[in-house]
């Protein structure tokens, strides 16, 4: 038996064929066979929003940072992020005072 595909849009492995179609039962995404391998990692905030190379976020809740003793404080902007390859759970960036972060989407929000 072959691997259900995760849905492109969602990443939800919840899906089943319909004719020639690939369908998302929780989001409701179609897209053909052919197109899943095609299709990037689509990278989401907080609220749902798309997030792409150069964008800058916000952190919506207080973080302590392994390696540091400065937390990352609510409202803390990190400018020029970078997607992290093949993950869309996770951002690279660089706040004011720390330098190097890898920061999970669901605490961050498109500014």
């Amino acid at each position: 038996m072959s691997a259900v595909p995760a849905c492109p849009q969602c990443t939800l492995e919840n899906t089943y064929v319909d004719g020639a179609l690939w369908i998302c039962a929780d989001c409701g995404f179609e897209w053909a066979a052919g197109d899943a391998g095609a299709q990037a990692v689509v990278v989401r905030d907080s609220n749902g929003n798309v997030l792409e190379a150069g964008d800058t976020v916000t952190v919506i809740k207080d973080l302590k940072v392994k390696g540091s003793s400065i937390p990352l404080k609510q409202g803390t902007v990190i400018r020029n992020i970078r997607l992290v390859e093949d993950d869309a759970e996770h951002i690279e960036g660089n706040s004011d005072k720390i330098k190097g972060l890898v920061l999970k989407t669901c605490f961050l929000k498109k500014a």
